[in-house]
């Protein structure tokens, strides 16, 4: 009778745990993608970007994305940096980076992911890649072909993205802020007692693509990242080619502070790091 009660306890523990096992493995892109964090999406103005433009982008598979292209002033044909986001929010989040960019002579272009603020469609890591492709093909005809020097700049989540797309089609420059190796080392780090690696659809290797260009790339990471471990972005930094490469470890900051979004540190890093790649040095 106890071995048959111990028996049943087992299997009913072994069922309980397959069971939240297949339901994380289900709702695994609820996990990754969050469209809803930040609220409404506001008016250009109001996230204070007065120059920023409303503009749509289409997709190879036919989804409409809003996006803002913000420009300089004095409007310059310098260059043009592509904004890839994080797995949260909508892209007013990221206006002060664009704000201090454009005052720096940079044009920006802001787009917001299929499923996040307002857009068609769901979230998946090739519908991501569908929608960087996307955004390069508009900067492109918006300059008629000749837009001048583009760079990509991903941050978290949207590091995997400007990799993959990097390994397509390499810019003028990369920058890679809170970068991590992939998406299941992520996923291992947080959930260390699941076999994230069995689990995961949507991986971003950004590891294995990395070693592939040769364009100059800038690493920055928070020292006290509770997301994306410093570690891992700076894995992800030694397997990129030595030549032209930079790091920049923003002292103390965690994942989401000012900091390592548009603090100082990371402006002058990211204006130093562009001038001397369209210098060639």
């Amino acid at each position: 009778m106890l071995t048959t009660r111990i028996v049943a306890g087992v299997a009913t523990i072994a069922l309980a745990v397959v069971a939240v096992v297949f339901l994380i493995w289900l709702l695994q892109r609820r996990l990754i993608y969050l469209p809803w964090i930040g609220g409404a999406l506001p008016h250009p103005r109001e996230a204070g970007l007065p120059s920023a433009i409303d503009v749509t982008i289409e997709t190879e598979d036919g989804v409409t994305l809003g996006a803002w292209f913000v420009q300089p002033s004095p409007r310059e044909r310098g260059w043009t940096v592509i904004l890839f986001n994080g797995n949260a929010g909508n892209r007013a989040l990221r206006a002060p980076l664009a704000a201090r960019l454009a005052a720096n002579g940079i044009s920006v272009l802001m787009c917001d992911y299929r499923g996040f603020a307002g857009n068609p469609g769901y979230p998946t890591e090739d519908g991501l890649a569908r929608d960087a492709r996307a955004a390069l093909r508009w900067v492109v005809r918006r300059h008629d072909g000749h837009p001048g020097p583009i760079a990509y700049f991903g941050e978290s989540l949207g590091t995997g993205v400007a990799v993959r797309l990097a390994a397509e089609s390499e810019p003028a420059a990369l920058i890679l802020r809170s970068p991590f190796t992939s998406m299941v080392d992520v996923a291992q780090f947080h959930y260390p007692f699941l076999p994230a690696r069995w689990l995961l659809g949507d991986r971003y290797p950004s590891i294995e693509r990395i070693g592939r260009l040769s364009c100059p790339i800038l690493v920055i990471a928070a020292e006290r990242d509770s997301v994306i471990p410093a570690s891992q972005s700076r894995r992800l930094y030694d397997a990129a080619p030595a030549t032209r490469r930079r790091w920049l470890l923003i002292p103390g900051a965690d994942h989401n502070d000012f900091e390592v979004l548009a603090g100082n540190a990371l402006i002058d890093e990211v204006i130093r790091f562009l001038y001397e790649a369209s210098s060639g040095r």
